[in-house]
């Protein structure tokens, strides 16, 4: 045999000799002292506090968007003079209407008719449709029909300025065009 092959058989007994288990009886003992000297500091959970459950009854509360709560707040509001009030009063003791659920811009006017000679809106409103004449209540700020025409619909609105005052304001709905055809 020639004698690198035995050199090279020499080197493979002696790297299998090395990789036998002569050292490594001592790395399971080492770790597991090693994980005894360790204590763990765990900080005890805070006690709950203990909670105490209170009745609740809605009866006795307002609503807090009714309109006797805007009314009451505005009959013991300073900025609530007698000729601020003169505007929203009427407003405040009259009937709703269905179309004051809804903001304006949620409205959109999609035609007219002419009803013995006078004009009449179509309004639709979350799919329906209504039929929307002067004198008519839409919006949420006391908006009144002044004037229907063919193309549009004319309000009056009171709201309140920056000063608390309630005024009068104009705004229009305008006939919407259908854009699905």
């Amino acid at each position: 045999m020639p004698t690198e092959i035995r050199m090279s058989l020499l080197c493979l007994v002696l790297v299998l000799a090395a990789c036998s288990s002569s050292g490594q009886d001592e790395l399971p003992l080492w770790m597991q002292a090693e994980r005894n000297g360790i204590k763990p500091k765990v900080t005890p959970i805070p006690e709950p506090t203990r909670f105490i459950p209170q009745a609740y009854s809605s009866e006795r509360l307002q609503e807090p968007f009714s309109t006797e709560k805007l009314a009451s707040a505005l009959r013991g509001s300073p900025a609530v003079t007698p000729g601020n009030s003169t505007l929203i009063e009427p407003e405040l003791n009259r009937r709703k209407q269905p179309l004051e659920a809804y903001p304006l811009d949620t409205m959109l006017m999609v035609g007219s008719l002419d009803q013995q000679g006078q004009l009449v809106a179509l309004v639709k409103v979350d799919a329906l449709l209504y039929q929307v004449r002067p004198g008519s209540y839409l919006g949420q700020n006391y908006g009144r029909v002044k004037r229907i025409t063919e193309t549009e619909i004319v309000l009056r609105e009171i709201v309140q300025d920056s000063a608390g005052e309630w005024i009068e304001r104009p705004a229009a709905l305008q006939l919407q065009e259908d854009a699905s055809k």
